[in-house]
Parts: C-alpha cells; sequence; structure tokens
C-alpha cells in the first residue's frame, strides 16, 4: 500500500487533519474526546508520518498524546510549511489549508520523526525561555526610564524593573536546581562549565535548546546552530559566505560565552587574535570562534572529558 502522511493545523480548540494522498480531511475539537477520536483513526490508517506546525506550546498536548499512542511525529517550524505554499503559488490560508500544505510538506521533506521531551526537560526548556522573555521586558523598561520625566510614572518603572530583577534571579536558581537534579545533567553541566566561558546560563541553554549537542559531528552542530557558513555563488561569481537559519537561542548564548572566552580563554583567545592579524573583520573572526567554541564543547561531550587548554 502507498504509504500515508498526516498534517495536523493547530488551533486553540480545533484539530484540522489531512490525510495525503487520499486527500481525507476532516477536524476534531482538541479536547480530550477528539484526541481520542483522533488517536482511533490513526490507528486504522497506520501514517508512515504525521506532522504538525510549532504553535508556542498549543501543540504539546497533541504531540504528548501521539507520543503515548506510539504514532510517529514531527514537529517542523511553520516558515517551512509557508515557504513550501509560496513555492506552489498557494497565497490562501486557512486551517484546511493549512492542513493539506502539512501534509505535503511531510510526504516531500520527510522530517525526522521527534520522541517527545520528558516533563522535566520541557520544565528546563520553558525556564530558559521565561528568562529570555523577561530580559527582553527588563531591556526595554531599563531603556523606557530615562525617557520618562513624570516621577509617579518613574517610581512605578523603577518598581517593575526590580521586580524583574528578582524574578530573573529567581528563574536562574529553579534554572540551577533543575540541572542539578537530574545526574546525566549535572555530569553536563560541569563538563560544559568546565570550558573558560561559558557560565550557568550558557550551559542551561545548550542544555534546554541543544540536546543534540555530543551525539552529531561538527558539520551537523554547527548546522543546527546556524553557524555553518553558507555559500552564495552563481557561474563565476563568488559571494561572501555567511551564517544563518538553526536555532537562534543556540547562537545567542554562544555569542555571549564566546565574548568571554576570546579574552579569557587562552585556546579561543590565541584563535580569535590569529585571524584578527591576518586581517579577518572582528564580527567574522567572532563567528569563527562561535563555531570553534561549539566544535570543542560538541567534542568534550562526545567523549565525556572535562576541558583540557592543552
Amino acid at each position: 500500500m502507498e504509504p500515508l502522511f498526516v498534517g495536523i493545523d493547530v488551533a486553540k480548540d480545533e484539530l484540522a487533519i489531512h490525510i495525503h494522498p487520499t486527500a481525507e480531511a476532516f477536524g476534531v475539537p482538541y479536547d480530550e474526546a477528539g484526541l481520542a477520536r483522533l488517536l482511533a483513526r490513526l490507528h486504522e490508517l497506520a501514517p508512515m508520518l504525521i506532522v504538525c506546525e510549532a504553535t508556542g506550546g498549543y501543540e504539546i498536548p497533541l504531540a504528548a498524546a501521539l507520543a503515548s499512542a506510539g504514532l510517529p511525529l514531527a514537529i517542523v517550524n511553520p516558515r517551512q510549511v509557508r515557504d513550501l505554499a509560496r513555492a506552489l503559488g498557494q497565497l490562501a490560508k486557512t486551517d484546511t489549508v493549512d492542513a493539506k500544505l502539512i501534509a505535503l510538506f511531510a510526504e516531500k521533506v520527510r522530517p525526522p520523526a521527534q520522541p517527545l521531551a520528558d516533563e522535566t526537560a520541557r520544565r528546563l526548556g520553558e525556564l530558559v525561555t521565561r528568562r529570555r522573555q523577561l530580559l527582553e521586558i527588563l531591556a526595554g523598561e531599563s531603556n523606557r526610564r530615562p525617557l520618562v520625566r513624570d516621577r509617579t510614572v518613574r517610581r512605578r518603572l523603577d518598581a517593575h524593573i526590580a521586580w524583574l530583577r528578582r524574578e530573573i534571579r529567581d528563574l536562574e536558581t529553579d534554572l540551577g536546581s533543575t540541572i542539578r537534579g537530574s545526574a546525566a545533567w549535572r555530569e553536563t553541566d560541569d563538563l560544559l562549565r568546565s570550558v573558560p566561558g561559558v557560565g550557568p546560563i550558557t550551559s542551561a541553554s545548550l542544555i534546554a535548546e541543544l540536546p543534540e549537542l555530543g551525539q552529531l559531528g561538527r558539520r551537523q552542530i554547527a548546522a543546527l546552530a546556524g553557524l555553518a557558513p553558507i555559500n552564495r555563488d552563481s557561474g563565476q561569481w563568488r559571494g561572501r559566505r555567511c551564517i544563518g537559519g538553526g536555532r537562534r537561542v543556540v547562537r545567542s548564548a554562544l555569542y555571549m560565552a564566546t565574548v568571554v572566552a576570546v579574552r579569557y580563554n587562552p585556546v579561543l583567545a590565541a584563535f580569535y587574535a590569529r585571524l584578527r592579524a591576518a586581517g579577518r573583520p572582528s564580527k567574522v573572526a567572532l563567528t569563527a570562534s562561535m563555531r570553534k567554541l561549539l566544535t570543542i564543547l560538541n567534542a568534550m561531550l562526545r567523549d565525556r572529558r572535562s576541558w583540557q587548554p592543552a
């Protein structure tokens, strides 16, 4: 029989489902009864792959139900599906159309099915995300404060800024206790933090956002983090290589770690200085240093050995 691919468009109250290539389409309420009906139908179909988009957390109950039922699920970036839609000239956007496009994406791209993270891993990811959100709010409030002249408004801004700083400190404490509460994460955290320049927040971000670290080759892990140079050549023309894509959160964490490492880590400092002496711009040298730091961390976790400067 021809393999079946299922696309699911996730909304707050309803799921739109499309089966490719049979073109069967239906919807179910996004509740326990609707999920039970969906699981029963999917068990009958036995699809090769089920795909849904990441929707900021709405997809988690669906993913948990499919994982517990042993069904193959891949959660993909919505931008990838929209790129396919634009390539096909599909400008309309409805739940039914999106489900059809997701099913087609599943058949054409076949992203690998992913195991669902356990509750502790989800908690760690949410803590890292919440800290990042609060830092963005704190930066905005701090930038607004010098522009405020009214004393009452300024007092309220000061109180909000103080609260944000306390909340960020509490989140960082929770991050540390969550990581130290897991034997596997504790060992990984110790290995990562043995590298000069890698602090507790960078380590937590890598553990939460890049669980593949130590399991892939250096080129694969660089591409996953968005640090692999991308060629831009056409005919005789040779464009400037640049980075892009990948996981922005991981790249941001590595950037802050590398800024410190090129000053205090002897290996990275020498590497950065050598690139600068060869005439490389500072941003190019720093990006290359980020990639080298990621390669070092990947090898350390692969071999389960701590930092060795020589």
